[in-house]
């Protein structure tokens, strides 16, 4: 095996995570500037790499929505995993969902309003619906889980529809009020 020569340059990439900072500052910008402000190069400055490398990377904007949709649906799956394996069987759900919102719309508010910025892109932009729709179906998968299949799609709906209306809402609706409708939807009308 021959050796290099000293100062010769190993041939391979330099940055092989650029691709992936590239994805996250497409979040970023997003949660900056909305969804008219990404641009290649509002991208390109929060990442920290040359313009041409996010063209390399994403040739056009709904490229780069779509990585960003898909991060942000990606990590939105995980935490939502790890929120699911850390409640008790016997858990109230409607309890636990009802604090799942107010997290989301309190402390995760500039996170929940990103990934509904790139939700709502998915309405104009079919290529982006792929993502949406893997979020859609982790939410109905979880939720049926503790419930039954329907039930857990109508809970995927009320949650998501909860999530938009708190977050735009003022003054915001309360955990007691959020806890109520999941009851209802869980155990029906009262008798």
């Amino acid at each position: 095996m021959a050796k290099s020569e000293p100062g010769a340059r190993r041939r391979g990439p330099n940055d092989p995570d650029r691709r992936a900072r590239i994805a996250k500052a497409a979040i970023e910008v997003v949660a900056q500037r909305g969804i008219d402000g990404l641009t290649h190069r509002s991208v390109a400055a929060a990442a920290g790499v040359p313009l041409g490398s996010t063209t390399y990377h994403f040739a056009t904007l709904d490229d780069l929505l779509e990585v960003a949709l898909h991060e942000a649906a990606e990590k939105n799956v995980h935490a939502l995993k790890e929120w699911e394996s850390a409640l008790p069987p016997d858990a109230d759900f409607a309890a636990a969902l009802a604090d799942l919102v107010m997290g989301y719309i309190n402390e995760q508010y500039r996170d929940t309003v990103v990934e509904y910025d790139l939700y709502v892109a998915a309405l104009h932009r079919p290529r982006l619906r792929a993502a949406s729709a893997a979020w859609d179906e982790a939410l109905i998968a979880f939720f049926g889980s503790r419930t039954d299949p329907l039930t857990g799609r109508l809970l995927a709906g009320l949650f998501c529809g909860l999530l938009m209306q708190a977050a735009l809402a003022d003054p915001r609706p309360t955990r007691e009020e959020i806890e109520t409708l999941f009851h209802r939807a869980i155990t029906g009308p009262a008798m």
